[in-house]
């Protein structure tokens, strides 16, 4: 890799890191199902006007079943479920439970599609899952401490990272659909196509979950920024960098995320980080470099 491609893949984990900050903020006045809907009906516009700039708007007939199926898999459902999650959750915590998507794609493919699990990525899995307990144990303490009576804030942590968990499996199941499915069909065109199924089966049910007030300027920018940039552009520099390095070399900024996450939730929501935290995210990291084969058990 060159200066430029590094840049631009330090660029993208920023970018992608930064998404989890702006849930943090939009959420708690949006709601999850708004924010997602919001979120990804501006991208499915930003993207969709990139379809018709580059005359690829024909790319998606008559494969709009299975592009519905990738938009709930790899979007509506995860959106939605980490928006819930960051209610809860910090942004910095959160996006290291992103990171364990690596993890379910390989066990997704190995039940469905047969692919072979070394000795090296099993034991990846369970250090990976390992980590995920140290993550989320701060968390678990201090809310059991604070809720010596009411264990309300123990039960929706446990929840929020189950439906973290839940969003990286579908992000999982979605890879692997995605391989088997749609193999020739341009990623500009397949992003689009997601965003915009997304925004079909999302927008109607936002309509229930309208706020009684309207959100802050603060909450409304966050929205806008995690749709124009964190999604519709930000897709954008990920294809082209796909191109230029090749899947292989671009899914590294999985493990790049996790550290703008934390960083950005540092500086700008004042999140603590905590040495569980450093701890968890090292542990599933490793586990995840196991798993995709980085690193081959000596």
């Amino acid at each position: 890799m060159n200066i430029r491609t590094t840049t631009e893949l330090l660029l993208l984990a920023a970018i992608w890191g930064s998404s989890f900050m702006f849930m943090r903020i939009g959420v708690p006045e949006f709601g999850p199902v708004l924010f997602t809907a919001l979120r990804t009906g501006i991208a499915a516009l930003f993207l969709f006007s990139c379809l018709l700039i580059y005359r690829q708007s024909n790319a998606l007939a008559g494969r709009w079943r299975q592009i519905f199926i990738v938009g709930t898999l790899n979007t509506a459902i995860p959106f939605a479920m980490f928006s819930y999650a960051t209610l809860t959750l910090t942004a910095g915590v959160t996006s290291v439970l992103n990171a364990t998507t690596p993890m379910f794609g390989a066990i997704v493919a190995y039940f469905w599609l047969k692919d072979k699990l070394s000795v090296s990525a099993i034991i990846g899995l369970i250090i990976g899952f390992v980590g995920v307990y140290f993550l989320v144990s701060d968390s678990l303490s201090i809310a059991n401490q604070v809720n010596t009576t009411n264990q309300d804030e123990y039960s929706r942590t446990i929840l929020s990272t189950l439906a973290a968990m839940l969003a990286a499996l579908c992000y999982g199941i979605s890879a692997n659909y995605t391989k088997k499915h749609f193999a020739g069909i341009k990623p500009l065109a397949l992003a689009a196509g997601s965003q915009i199924s997304a925004s079909i089966i999302l927008i109607p049910l936002s309509l229930f979950y309208i706020p009684a007030q309207l959100p802050s300027m603060k909450a409304i920018t966050s929205v806008l920024f995690i749709g124009i940039v964190c999604t519709g552009l930000a897709y954008i520099l990920f294809f082209k960098l796909i191109a230029q390095l090749g899947p292989a070399r671009t899914i590294s900024v999985t493990y790049l995320i996790p550290a703008f996450g934390i960083v950005w939730g540092a500086i700008f929501l004042n999140e603590t980080i905590s040495i569980s935290m450093i701890l968890g995210c090292g542990i599933i990291l490793f586990g995840v470099a196991l798993t995709t084969g980085i690193l081959k058990r000596k």
